[in-house]
């Protein structure tokens, strides 16, 4: 009976004595290698929260300066650190570059869309970009704001022009 109980539990004899002695070198070894892995696990951590506190810090500076023209709130795109918890990585706030009917509203949007997009410390690409666009939509309101006064100067010096100077020119003599 003992022999198929060896059996059934498949002992296997060790190739190499129980206890060497490069075994505490291989333990110590794998000690290390350990706490290597969990050092690396600890700085992967820290710089995932780092990250993470800088996206939602950037996004919330977007909100904070957008006024109107933020149209939602941030979305954030995140990722599973060694630790099991979700970093936000990356985020976005969507803001209204739309324009209107009137330019003076316009001239003031572009403000507040610039004002927006360049509000955190460390504005991206895209946050560039999205100023860009602001520029150019306060480069055009200013246009025709600017061709609208000239028309109304132009008008207003007709009016001059075409009013008489004095009554007695008018009266036929």
């Amino acid at each position: 009976m003992l022999n198929s109980v060896q059996s059934v539990a498949s002992y296997v004899v060790p190739s190499k004595p129980l206890f060497s002695s490069n075994d505490k070198e291989e333990r110590a070894e794998g000690s290390l290698r350990e706490e290597g892995e969990e050092q690396a696990q600890k700085e992967q951590v820290q710089e995932l929260s780092r990250i993470d506190s800088q996206v939602k810090a950037h996004e919330s500076a977007h909100i904070a300066a957008g006024g109107g023209v933020v149209k939602g709130g941030a979305s954030f795109s995140y990722t599973a650190g060694p630790d099991g918890k979700m970093y936000a990585v990356a985020g976005e706030v969507p803001i209204d570059t739309s324009t209107g009917e009137d330019p003076s509203e316009n001239l003031a949007k572009a403000r507040q869309i610039r004002a927006a997009a360049l509000a955190p410390s460390d504005p991206s690409p895209q946050d560039y970009r999205v100023a860009s666009t602001a520029t150019m939509l306060e480069v055009r309101a200013r246009m025709e704001l600017n061709k609208e006064r000239r028309e109304e100067e132009g008008f207003k010096a007709y009016a001059r022009i075409a009013e008489p100077q004095n009554q007695e020119q008018i009266a036929p003599q």
